[in-house]
């Protein structure tokens, strides 16, 4: 019989306010999803147990305000983080086009406060705009510049893509540490 194990991976939640942070975390989670906006005051936090292999993954995501009045706190939120989402809204408005320049300030705050850590990116509200939109080949540009694992466009409305896009990362984080606590 195999030992089982236990890992804890914090996960940060970042992109500008109002791209559906919060509310991809509840729909994985909790399977729920909110339609008024609740704008988030400074970070939340949500935990979230998964087991793989017989092995125990305990979850907590840091789910950071996007708006600039809480840069400040960004030090402490980014700490030991093993990883990171960058969500950002497909939305074809001023959210959407603002929160897709905005990916590469995301990314250099993670590299400044985390160092080289995981990342993938979820083009989110894909309920709200034609799939046949979507301009993929910048998406994909994106992916290759930052080094972002993998891209997932997703609906925190829908479920689209959600649950995929947070196993993809869970599995990517697990696959590591177990093979790095097999080395020890």
């Amino acid at each position: 019989m195999k030992n089982s194990e236990v890992f804890r991976f914090k996960i940060v939640v970042i992109g500008d306010g109002a791209v559906g942070k919060t509310s991809l975390i509840k729909k994985y989670t909790k399977g729920t999803f909110e339609r008024d906006y609740v704008k988030t005051i400074g970070a939340q936090l949500s935990k979230y147990n998964k087991e793989i292999n017989g092995d125990m993954i305990r979850l907590i995501f840091w789910d950071l305000a996007g708006q600039e009045d809480f840069n400040f706190l960004h030090d402490l939120f980014y700490k030991e983080s093993k990883a990171a989402i960058i969500v950002y809204s497909l939305e074809k408005n001023d959210l959407g086009y603002d929160s897709f320049t905005h990916i590469e300030n995301w990314y250099k705050k993670l590299m400044k406060h985390c160092g080289d850590i995981p990342a993938i990116l979820f083009a989110n509200k894909v309920d709200l705009i034609d799939n046949s939109n979507i301009d993929t080949i910048r998406i994909q540009e994106l992916v290759h510049k930052y080094n972002f694992l993998r891209y997932f466009i997703t609906s925190a409305k829908t479920g689209g893509g959600v649950i995929e896009a947070f196993n993809a990362l869970i599995e990517i984080l697990y696959l590591k540490y177990k093979q790095l606590s097999s080395q020890e």
